[in-house]
């Protein structure tokens, strides 16, 4: 037995006498911290300190005999390497909002029996589905434990890196103007205090930023605003005298970090407290007195953050020719390895690219970590090569690279397909279909409020046709200068809710993708930006809006089966490779430049 599988073992068998130790009979382990965020910082990570699985996103569920680790399909294959000879079974659910882990917990535990989960990271909607899951069974949710601490040794602190400012010109509006703004929405709600935990929205509102967790500049706290200031909950030291004194002028002061719960105890008796059911937790709700009213709807920060202000979608346009030019960069020097015969591998891409997209003017970091997947490697949308498991590129077949960077004035997030040696006719169709839904849906016109979800079918209809779909979303809405993956707009076979209209200034990926497990997958992405678009009704029938491709970066023309593409088509890819010559071109020389023209050239008519 090697020693990780050995470890994972142990810290099981630690766990189960925590579970008899406290007369409880199962352990809950979700993939989330107390602000519910994408990416987590180290002291959160249990679930992966537990089962060994690295992917992103699962749950893991832990009885006094079971183990069962719920993952969905973009995962499988990497679950099976990494949980082989653990003891820990994997559960394949369709998607990562399925709730598959609340049903067999029901059915795995018996009336009188208890689940532990620590309630500081539990979300307040699935807390209130396992809670009435269980309760049918009569069985109890115990939240007041936290048997990770009891058992993980060594377990990591809270991050200590510094917070601080997104400033002019990048910063389009105060902070001063944002809280107005917040305080507005809450006097229409009735609301007299808002607390909010998501990090992205106390960065947005505050105009900071820090660096708590891989990828996201954002900082770990929680915030409330009352009718008379605004606390900030942070961790001590992490924001300097001078910062604090900024903040000050604008009505906020620091907190300790730990003492948001104790904050929500202490609301007055008369408080009207906003909170986002979504972004909280099921043990900061637990804190609000019982007496105190509490209005349940969205935070008024993440609708305002996802519609771009004028400027910052100028910021964002600018972000873009510095992350192309980064792009046409590496591309150039990867296409001249190859031809030169130098060894090349996922894990050099994912090097060089980064590299070059350090060397532009206000890059940040990474928004993500890059995704090289050569063959069947591609099949697997999060992937992510690592030392123990890589390919290397050569032969024939397809390479797909997901990547995107962090600047000052935006956040970028692009796929790209390119051929490896030979393609294949049936890789040329699979690139076409996809190349078409990411098209229809590019330049599709619709009515400002329609709901995310409804422009989903459109890029699929080209893959519908050939009886083929794919598992994951079209688009998600993403940040500026924040997380790659935000909210509140999703184009993807969610059920759609009113918070998913889409709106002028909201930017959203278009990314349909096609995958044949153990061969290729294909996806192609550009991020888009909601324009107003005049008609010929000249509003007759309402506002409507279209996309603005805001990425810039030439699609493989080699990839393509000519045969499957219409003129209108044709025609929308020569005019894409015309903006994106034009944009980056000034910007480039020598073999960069030779590559951006070779690539932008137009299609043969």
């Amino acid at each position: 037995m090697d020693t990780r599988i050995h470890q994972i073992k142990s810290r099981l068998s630690l766990v189960r006498e925590a579970l008899v130790k406290h007369s409880a009979h199962a352990l809950l382990v979700p993939s989330a911290d107390p602000h519910l965020s994408e990416y987590l910082p180290e002291r959160w990570q249990g679930r992966v300190w537990l089962s060994g699985f690295t992917g992103s996103m699962a749950t893991l569920a832990v009885t006094r005999t079971e183990a069962v680790l719920f993952a969905d399909s973009r995962y499988w294959e990497q679950a099976e390497r990494e949980l082989a000879g653990s003891g820990i079974s994997l559960f394949k659910i369709p998607t990562g909002a399925a709730t598959h882990h609340i049903e067999w917990l029901a059915q795995q535990l018996q009336s009188g029996q208890s689940l532990c989960v620590d309630g500081q990271v539990l979300g307040l909607a699935h807390g209130r589905q396992l809670r009435n899951a269980l309760q049918a069974k009569g069985v109890q949710l115990r939240t007041d434990l936290d048997l990770l601490a009891e058992v993980w040794e060594g377990r990591p602190g809270l991050p200590e890196a510094r917070v601080y400012e997104h400033l002019p010109p990048h910063a389009a509006v105060s902070r001063a103007d944002k809280l107005t703004a917040v305080r507005a929405a809450m006097q229409r709600l009735g609301a007299s205090h808002h607390f909010i935990s998501s990090v992205d929205d106390i960065a947005w509102l505050l105009n900071l930023r820090g660096s708590d967790v891989d990828y996201n500049p954002v900082f770990l706290a929680h915030l409330l605003l009352a009718p008379a200031g605004v606390q900030l909950f942070v961790g001590a030291g992490k924001v300097d005298e001078a910062l604090a004194a900024r903040l000050a002028s604008d009505g906020v002061t620091l907190a300790p970090y730990a003492t948001a719960a104790d904050a929500l105890r202490a609301l007055p008796q008369a408080a009207c407290l906003l909170l986002d059911p979504r972004r909280c937790t099921l043990g900061l709700r637990e804190a609000v007195p019982a007496t105190t009213k509490v209005i349940e709807q969205i935070n008024p920060s993440t609708l305002a953050k996802s519609r771009k202000t004028a400027l910052e979608a100028a910021k964002v346009r600018e972000a873009m020719v510095q992350d192309g030019v980064a792009m046409c960069e590496f591309y150039a020097e990867f296409e001249a390895a190859l031809a030169a015969g130098q060894p090349v591998d996922e894990l050099w891409i994912d090097t060089q690219l980064s590299a070059a997209r350090a060397r532009r003017p206000g890059f940040v970091g990474l928004s993500f970590s890059t995704i090289a997947g050569f063959n069947a490697n591609g099949a697997l949308p999060h992937y992510r090569a690592t030392p123990e498991h890589f390919s290397r590129i050569e032969g024939d077949g397809l390479l797909l690279i997901d990547s995107g960077g962090q600047y000052l004035g935006g956040t970028t997030d692009i796929t790209r397909v390119w051929p490896i040696g030979s393609v294949s006719s049936a890789q040329q169709q699979d690139y076409t279909r996809v190349l078409k839904g990411t098209i229809a849906l590019s330049r599709t016109v619709y009515p400002r409020g329609t709901l995310g979800p409804m422009l989903d079918a459109i890029a699929r209809a080209p893959l519908w046709a050939a009886g083929i779909d794919f598992g994951h979303g079209t688009g998600h809405g993403v940040g500026y200068f924040l997380a790659v993956h935000e909210g509140p707009q999703s184009i993807s076979k969610a059920v759609p809710e009113a918070t998913m209209a889409m709106e002028p200034g909201m930017i959203t990926s278009i990314e349909p993708g096609l995958y044949r497990p153990g061969q290729w997958g294909v996806r192609i992405e550009n991020l888009v930006l909601n324009v107003a678009q005049d008609t010929p009704e000249h509003g007759a029938f309402g506002e409507m809006l279209a996309f603005e491709t805001l990425t810039l970066c030439p699609i493989d023309t080699r990839c393509i089966a000519p045969e499957l593409l219409t003129l209108e088509e044709r025609d929308w890819l020569d005019g894409y490779h015309a903006t994106v010559r034009e944009r980056l071109a000034p910007h480039l020389g020598g073999a960069a430049l030779d590559w951006l023209l070779t690539r932008t050239a137009a299609l043969q008519r």
